[in-house]
This record gives C-alpha cells, sequence and structure tokens, in this order.
C-alpha cells in the first residue's frame, strides 16, 4: 500500500500535467471537441447537443460514408463475418479482404505491391521509419509543409534531413545535388496540402528525383478520391507513373477508416516484415474491408461524383467572393476560408453552431501560422446550391456581428 508520502509525490507529479494544460487554455491553444453524430439518411448532417446541425468541415469529401451501397456492403460482411478481426494481421488477422483490397490498389496506382494499415498516419510513420531502419546513410528531404505524421516518421528515423521551403524546386535541387549520385536519397511530400488546399509541382519533383536517383514518397490523403480519372489522386491526374511510393487513406473521401502505402514489392515486404504498428496492432475488422472495397468500387467508375464536387467548390467560391469574404483561391476542392485571430476564429465558429446550427472547425496554430486563422471548408456533390448560399449567408452575418462586437468593445 502506498505511502501518503509517496501518494504525494504522485500528485505532484500529474500536477505538472495539470499546470501544462492550463497553460494551453490560457494561451488559447487548447482544443475543444464538438461532438457529432452524422445521419446517414440527411448527408451533411448529424446530431448534436440533442438538435440537428450541419457539418461544412468534414473530410468526407465525397460523402461515401453514407452511401447506400457501401453501407450495405459493411452491414452484410458485420453479418456474415462479425464485427471484429480477433488479432494482428501476423494472429489471425489477415482476412481475405485485406489481400483482395492490397492486391486492387496496388493495381490501381500501378505498383507492385501495397499494405493496408490502421490509419493514414500510422502508414505514413511505419511505413518511414522502417524503410530509413533498413537502407543505410539515407538521405530524406521533407517539404516544410508536410503533414505531421511525416514529420514524426522522418524524425523518429534518426535520418540525416533537409527540409525545402513549400514547393521551392530551387531549394530542392540545390539540397540533392549536395550529395552524390549513388548515396541514397528520399523525397518525401504531399500532392494535396489540406491547410491551404494548394498542389506539389508532381511531375517536377519526380524530374529532379530521376535527375538526382533519389525514390520519392507521395502522400495523396486529400487528392485520393476527388483527383484523378478514377479517383486514384493526382499522380493519376497528371499522368505521373514515376513516384516510387503512393500513400492514401480510407479515412477521408472513400469514407471509412484505414490507410495504405503502394510501392515497390521488395520494399514493402521489408516494411511488413519489420514495421512494429504493422506487425503489433489489431487489424482493421474485415466488414470495415468490405466497406471499402464496395467504395472504391463506386468511387472508381462515377465520375459525377468528382464532376458535382468541383461544381460545388466553384459555385461557392462565387458565393464567398459576392459576399466579401477572403479565402485561399487554391487547385483543390479545399477552400479555406481565413478568420484571422485565433480569439476571433473561434467566436464566430461558436456564433454558427449556437445560431445557425452549423459546425466548421476552427484552425489555429500550430496548424497554421499565428495571424493566419481559418475554417477549412468542404463542399461535398450532395450540398445544393440553396445549403450553400444560406452557409454563406450565416457565415458573414457571423463575420459581421463579431467584428462590430471587436470594434464597439
Amino acid at each position: 500500500m502506498p505511502t501518503i508520502s509517496a501518494t504525494r509525490s504522485t500528485e505532484s507529479t500529474l500536477d505538472i500535467l495539470k499546470a501544462k494544460v492550463e497553460d494551453l487554455k490560457l494561451s488559447g491553444l487548447y482544443r475543444h471537441y464538438i461532438p457529432c453524430s452524422y445521419l446517414a439518411a440527411e448527408q451533411g448532417h448529424a446530431l448534436h447537443a440533442g438538435r440537428k446541425i450541419q457539418v461544412w468541415c468534414t473530410n468526407d469529401y465525397l460523402g461515401m460514408s453514407q452511401h447506400p451501397d457501401v453501407i450495405q456492403a459493411q452491414i452484410d460482411s458485420a453479418e456474415l463475418h462479425g464485427v471484429g478481426n480477433g488479432g494482428s494481421r501476423n494472429i489471425a488477422g489477415t482476412s481475405e479482404a485485406h489481400v483482395q483490397l492490397e492486391a486492387e490498389l496496388a493495381t490501381w496506382h500501378g505498383k507492385e505491391r501495397a499494405l493496408v494499415f490502421t490509419s493514414g498516419y500510422v502508414a505514413n510513420f511505419e511505413t518511414l521509419t522502417t524503410l530509413a531502419s533498413g537502407i543505410p546513410d539515407l538521405v530524406i528531404f521533407s517539404d516544410s509543409l508536410n503533414h505531421r505524421s511525416l514529420i514524426e516518421g522522418i524524425r523518429r528515423s534518426g535520418s540525416r534531413k533537409h527540409i525545402f521551403p513549400h514547393n521551392d524546386l530551387a531549394a530542392l535541387e540545390r539540397a540533392l545535388g549536395e550529395y552524390e549520385p549513388g548515396h541514397p536519397k528520399l523525397i518525401v511530400f504531399e500532392s494535396v496540402y489540406s491547410m491551404d488546399g494548394d498542389t506539389a509541382p508532381v511531375t517536377a519533383i519526380c524530374d529532379l528525383a530521376e535527375k538526382y536517383n533519389a525514390l520519392t514518397f507521395i502522400d495523396e490523403t486529400h487528392a485520393i478520391g476527388p483527383n484523378g480519372p478514377t479517383g486514384a489522386g493526382i499522380c493519376e491526374e497528371v499522368g505521373e507513373h514515376r513516384a516510387t511510393f503512393i500513400q492514401g487513406v480510407f479515412g477521408k473521401a472513400v469514407g471509412t477508416t484505414g490507410g495504405y502505402v503502394a510501392g515497390p514489392d521488395s520494399a514493402l515486404d521489408y516494411v511488413r516484415s519489420h514495421a512494429p504498428g504493422f506487425i503489433f496492432t489489431t487489424t482493421i475488422p474485415r466488414a470495415v474491408l468490405d466497406g471499402t472495397l464496395k467504395s472504391l468500387e463506386v468511387i472508381r467508375r462515377d465520375e459525377s461524383l468528382r464532376r458535382d464536387l468541383r461544381a460545388n467548390v466553384t459555385y461557392l467560391k462565387k458565393a464567398l467572393s459576392a459576399a466579401g469574404i477572403e479565402f485561399l483561391d487554391a487547385e483543390s476542392h479545399l477552400v479555406p476560408v481565413l478568420v484571422p485571430g485565433s480569439d476571433r476564429v473561434k467566436k464566430v465558429s461558436k456564433r454558427l453552431l449556437d445560431g445557425h446550427g452549423i459546425y466548421v472547425q476552427p484552425v489555429n496554430f500550430p496548424s497554421v501560422p499565428k495571424g493566419s486563422e481559418r475554417f477549412r471548408i468542404t463542399v461535398a456533390p450532395y450540398r445544393t446550391h440553396e445549403q450553400i448560399d444560406a452557409f454563406v449567408g450565416a457565415l458573414r452575418h457571423c463575420l459581421s456581428i463579431e467584428d462590430e462586437t471587436t470594434t464597439t468593445g
């Protein structure tokens, strides 16, 4: 039984963490999570605190999580196979759906092999750290705006790294030129950067990789589904087949959960054999994988999903411009609306939720630089022009009230 002094010592240790959380709150960086339960029968709507709201910041870009065929595929699979796989991939957890899905993903991206992970974060982290551990003296070249999962994978790998300014090809080439042609190199970047909505010069980066004998790892998280003739991402859209590794996820436009990496057979077999986060974790349930397979089938064949998404993005941008609301007019389907000021963006978000039943998550530092706070708006294919107009009107109203309050205050 612990002594009184030992108990007080433990409490004192935990008080350190409590104080740090209080510091977060005082700095305005404390994260608040808004519970919302989506309604499959009313796409874009959810239940929150006993009332129905609209969600305008979901990553379910194509509405596939509520697609009736996907829902039914997952229900049918759960009834047949149950709701869990009972283990890791190497202990009774590899289902036939894993095998089929990995084969389809490899073919979709024109690669020899694919590996399915429990999330996109795990796919990035585990693949990068494991590849680096297996390639002596690997040097990694990382875009400065890469996602945290890429950053952590590179950092944990312990490899020498060069962080080049975002999409700066000249800086990347200078860094690559510091090493002999035979020195192992890996360029890590994203195809669509979610906070600004811009895209990478994929072909130009692959040209540099070819020139300097480097491997490439491209995160297509936000492009899988919305981009490409069959939704395979920016590489498919621009006809680029030279990327060594392509990473994607199911938890965004595919509408389910999980992530994957496609690439050379030998490299991914090495990852499969050595990555702790692949080997020692319970796998995705068979029912979810069958839902994913159905979702990918729909995404690949139904071009109207991408067409309607793009049409809605164009309509939203015109409505925002007409309302005098500042946004980043980027190439992708993501529409960042700028609401500078940590307190301001949170207050506008709260006004939208409380007064209009509209949920948009404020994006603050460190996700974006201070002074560039924003909302990241998404408009799935099911959104109507009337809904978009009402959303923009509500946003304009809340921005005006907040600005008036700040001025008079």
